[in-house]
């Protein structure tokens, strides 16, 4: 019971916040009530996440990688733990956008599509169907039970010029006071077995093919990257956790095996802006 209402930090924060705004006195009753409410609610949230810090001893579980082609890695545990942050059980999480092999048209020209430059002004954002990786097809990276999944959210507009990336900030702060779909969008969770569970978020809208119950086994397409809830252009966040629940879950480490730019072969995971393909059945898939 205690924990169901920590999990509602948002709301606490979010009534503090409005006490204030509405509060037309000056310093007074509804001014100190919507002070302490902050300070509850944030203190909630701290301490919930303080929980969800995961014991660092724990062996990475060796997976297939769950997309097909080239990728780049972002914000991964190879570089830093944690990676994004140990709230909702990020602890290990790791973003990957498709980045093709480079190909030429018949003049010898490089055709290969790009994704858009971050901006500091103008354009102040794009649709998502400009960047490559939306649409690429997300794969099941083991045998499991799906156990969760969101999929009518939308896909927003990029956030990659810096007033843009600057209202994402405030977004996203804002998003991590609801709920955790605010963040991850539309997302799908996977029970794998043994406690284990494999969240995927930021999936295009109608792109999935599962739904709560199904079984899947790995390699199985499951759904297509998108750009909706917390994020700044098209790509696909992974992690793994003890828990179907993001808000209580603690992050468990993971590894692939992928070959990178240099063509050779890997166990683990990839450092940050290291390009990867998978090495597994996966990567038989189209490219």
């Amino acid at each position: 019971m205690l924990v169901m209402l920590w999990k509602r930090y948002g709301l606490v924060f979010a009534a503090g916040a409005l006490c204030i705004v509405v509060n037309t006195q000056g310093i007074g009753p509804l001014w100190y009530t919507g002070v302490a409410l902050l300070i509850v609610g944030q203190t909630m949230r701290v301490t919930l996440t303080r929980a969800q810090r995961p014991p660092l001893d724990r062996e990475p579980i060796l997976l297939g990688v769950p997309t097909a082609g080239r990728w780049v890695a972002l914000n991964g545990p190879a570089t830093k733990v944690p990676s994004h942050t140990h709230s909702h059980a990020q602890t290990y999480a790791i973003d990957l956008k498709y980045v093709p092999e480079a190909s030429s048209g018949d003049g010898g020209e490089d055709v290969t599509p790009q994704a858009p430059p971050f901006r500091w002004l103008w354009p102040l954002a794009r649709s998502p169907r400009l960047y490559p990786t939306y649409g690429r097809p997300v794969f099941a990276p083991a045998d499991g039970v799906v156990v969760a999944t969101a999929g009518r959210q939308r896909d927003h507009l990029s956030r990659m010029s810096f007033p843009a990336f600057l209202f994402l900030y405030l977004e996203g702060f804002i998003r991590s006071l609801g709920w955790p779909s605010n963040l991850m969008g539309n997302y799908i969770i996977l029970d794998l077995g043994d406690g284990v569970h494999a969240a995927f978020a930021h999936l295009r809208r109608g792109s999935l093919r599962v739904a709560a119950g199904d079984r899947v086994t790995a390699g199985q397409e499951i759904a297509a990257c998108g750009n909706s809830g917390n994020s700044s252009e098209p790509h696909l966040h992974f992690q793994l956790m003890d828990g179907p629940d993001v808000m209580t879950a603690r992050g468990v480490p993971f590894a692939w095996r992928y070959r990178d730019d240099d063509g050779v072969e890997h166990t683990g995971v990839p450092e940050d802006a290291t390009h990867c393909v998978a090495v597994s059945p996966l990567s038989d898939r189209s490219t």
